[in-house]
């Protein structure tokens, strides 16, 4: 009931041309979407649109998904003034940002490494997906070549606006190292009503003979994505265990099928009034159904988090925000206190 295992979707043959991977296709099929879906990998395109290609231009940060040499993978933030992310053309991004004290990324980010990109305006509501490979890194920045880029809805994402802060003679964050969660860690969490989660694929392409296009050749890549929640949406089950409802989405399962193939997962927590940055290493379990996902309002499943590795960083983050504004998509869901 609890695991992660599930039975495999169709045969390769069927889905040479889908930019789902087997993983991803198994919960389509579990969920009774898998041939909808199937019409649908034409919205996961090799390039980026002009649209999402102006997108990145404008923002002040985005998330990043990677993976350390032992295949887990890390959900990190980057950030600097609009335009420090450019886009010399469809098949690339340019990032010109120096990496944030003990983020994860200062290990992670080396050339040909797999990345997930997630670029986010929680003010508008806006988000686009990128999913490539790091071409070259160097000490003005890092170049990323497009393998998968896609939207996402606005749901769930609670409509707060960044603004930087700058502030050059600040010393060097205070940096928290633990194999489980403190009362600081905790007290962060406990009061989220969002988080960011990286997870990877380290599969084979859907037909190793055939492979037709970069966005099918998936034998390795990151995924880093959104989850919001009412405030206290992540309970805290011991110093060790989170639980997280996973409410209906887009039907990709980028992530819950990540998570099927590979179950292990970077969270990324940020406290919007401090600039505490909380980065956790998990090993990942689903809850498909029972007792525990039906006493939850608006839960399709459950993911419960197993901490190995906690890093929290003192005031790291540049950005403050404005009071939050709850997504009306959370409306009808339900909450963890009774």
């Amino acid at each position: 009931m609890s695991n992660l295992e599930i039975t495999a979707a169709s045969s390769a043959d069927t889905f040479a041309d889908t930019p789902f991977h087997s993983g991803e296709r198994a919960v389509q099929q579990r969920v009774g979407v898998l041939e909808k879906m199937a019409t649908r990998g034409q919205l996961i395109r090799s390039f980026m649109p002009d649209q999402h290609r102006d997108f990145f231009q404008q923002l002040p940060f985005m998330i990043v998904g990677s993976v350390d040499r032992r295949q887990q993978p890390w959900a990190s933030i980057v950030t600097g003034a609009p335009g420090f992310v450019t886009s010399p053309d469809a098949g690339h991004l340019a990032i010109h940002a120096p990496l944030l004290p003990a983020d994860p990324l200062q290990q992670t980010l080396v050339e040909h490494a797999a990345i997930g990109l997630l670029g986010i305006e929680p003010h508008t509501r806006r988000r686009n997906r990128m999913n490539g490979k790091v071409e070259k890194s160097d000490a003005a920045g890092w170049t990323l070549k497009v393998e998968q880029s896609f939207g996402n809805c606005p749901k769930y994402i609670q409509a707060r606006r960044p603004s930087l802060v700058e502030d050059a003679d600040a010393a060097a964050p205070v940096v928290h190292r633990s194999g489980q969660l403190d009362s600081a860690m905790q007290k962060l969490i406990a009061a989220s009503d969002t988080f960011f989660i990286a997870t990877a694929y380290f599969g084979k392409p859907v037909d190793e003979s055939a492979v037709a296009s970069t966005a099918n050749n998936r034998q390795h890549g990151v995924d880093v994505s959104h989850r919001g929640g009412k405030p206290g949406f992540v309970r805290i089950d011991d110093e060790k265990t989170l639980t997280v409802p996973d409410f209906v989405g887009n039907f990709f399962f980028n992530t819950i099928g990540n998570l099927v193939e590979h179950p292990r997962a970077g969270l990324l927590f940020i406290d919007f009034v401090s600039g505490d940055l909380l980065y956790l290493a998990v090993s990942a379990e689903l809850i498909w159904d029972g007792p525990e996902v039906a006493a939850f309002k608006g839960a399709e499943r459950l993911l419960r988090f197993h901490v190995e590795q906690a890093i929290r960083v003192e005031a790291s983050l540049p950005l403050r925000w404005s009071e939050a504004e709850l997504s009306p998509a959370l409306a009808p869901m339900g909450s963890w206190q009774a």
